[in-house]
């Protein structure tokens, strides 16, 4: 993947509407004990999200449609790593002839909580949409391992997709991106980097939605993230604090941690993004100004806010159309990142 030849405009801060999604706010309203770095321990946040969100406990008429799905692990240094592979019925005929876009990717939650199966409804709409197969890491939870563990997961996993488990399943090496909400987004962003520094096999792009690029105590955080919201202020420094190594100071390099803080100049020769971004969210402002630097070096692909959104909207869209409409978003967004004219658009919103 080369350089973007235009730049797209992003503002100097992102906007929210004047009130969030009627259908979102319902649904948090309906599952107010359901919050992301609230006070209690993370087993029980754990275990409400797989709740809410786990694939078996949703209505089957919301449920989206998906070609196969694959269980499967991959050896990685900490073990063995369980992974879902979603084939779409979309982009058959490019598995076939092993010319199939694949989207290697890591959920948010704060590295905390969390699992596979609670995101699967949402890949499967992006993995439709886009005619690639979706390779989803579920990768070890803080605190219980920290830092790097699920970095080297995740990169272990991408290593398996470039190489024999990608080729076997029709995917073309070059056709490799990766991908996460919240913390997946940073730990996308950061493997980058490192992958880079370590000369292996760069991502051919990144797929970024709403992500948490920034040091909590070097960026403060803006408000919309209170009650009510789902994702907590104060639970985003929690979050950190879980993830980090039990050493003095933060981790270096820097940018395998909080890789927003990497300025322009650091960002030539990463991979293109396209970023999405919400209007009811403590990262927004993060995600923005990432966006910005990457547009600087013209390797921002697509930039889209929904200013009526909040975090997590990926997981939602069983409760809200605005939610469903941004997921197929962002499955669009990646067919134009790994695909030029080899798939035709089939729209599956």
């Amino acid at each position: 993947m080369t350089s973007m030849q235009s730049r797209i405009h992003v503002p100097a801060a992102g906007t929210r509407a004047a009130s969030l999604n009627r259908e979102v706010a319902r649904f948090l309203d309906n599952h107010q004990d359901l919050t992301l770095g609230s006070a209690e321990w993370y087993d029980v946040e754990r275990q409400k999200h797989a709740e809410v969100f786990a694939l078996k406990n949703l209505p089957k008429r919301k449920v989206n449609p998906i070609g196969t799905v694959e269980f499967t692990t991959v050896r990685g240094p900490h073990g063995d790593i369980p992974i879902r592979v979603l084939y779409p019925e979309n982009g058959r005929d490019l598995r076939t002839s092993g010319d199939a876009g694949a989207l290697v990717y890591c959920h948010g939650g704060g590295y905390c909580v969390g699992s596979v199966d609670e995101f699967e409804n949402g890949l499967r709409l992006i993995a439709e949409e886009s005619g690639c197969m979706v390779f989803a890491v579920e990768y070890r939870l803080a605190p219980e391992l920290r830092y790097p563990v699920q970095l080297d997961e995740y990169s272990a996993v991408v290593d398996w997709v470039q190489g024999d488990g990608g080729r076997y399943r029709g995917v073309h090496p070059r056709r490799v991106a990766g991908g996460g909400d919240g913390v997946g987004g940073s730990m996308t962003v950061a493997l980058c980097f490192r992958r880079r520094t370590l000369g292996l096999k760069p991502l051919a792009a990144q797929l970024l939605l709403y992500p948490a690029l920034y040091s909590p105590c070097l960026d403060p955080q803006e408000d919309e993230g209170e009650p009510g919201y789902y994702t907590q202020d104060k639970g985003i420094y929690s979050c950190n604090i879980h993830y980090l190594p039990l050493t003095a100071g933060l981790p270096r390099p820097m940018e395998y941690v909080y890789p927003g803080e990497q300025g322009s100049s650091g960002l030539i020769g990463q991979p293109p993004a396209a970023i999405l971004t919400n209007g009811f969210d403590p990262l927004r402002e993060g995600g923005i100004r990432f966006a910005r630097k990457m547009n600087n070096i013209e390797l921002l692909a697509a930039w889209k806010h929904y200013g009526d959104l909040a975090y997590g909207w990926l997981q939602m869209t069983p409760w809200s159309e605005a939610a469903r409409e941004a997921t197929c978003d962002a499955g669009v967004e990646l067919r134009r990142l790994l695909y030029k004219r080899d798939i035709e658009e089939k729209p599956v919103r």
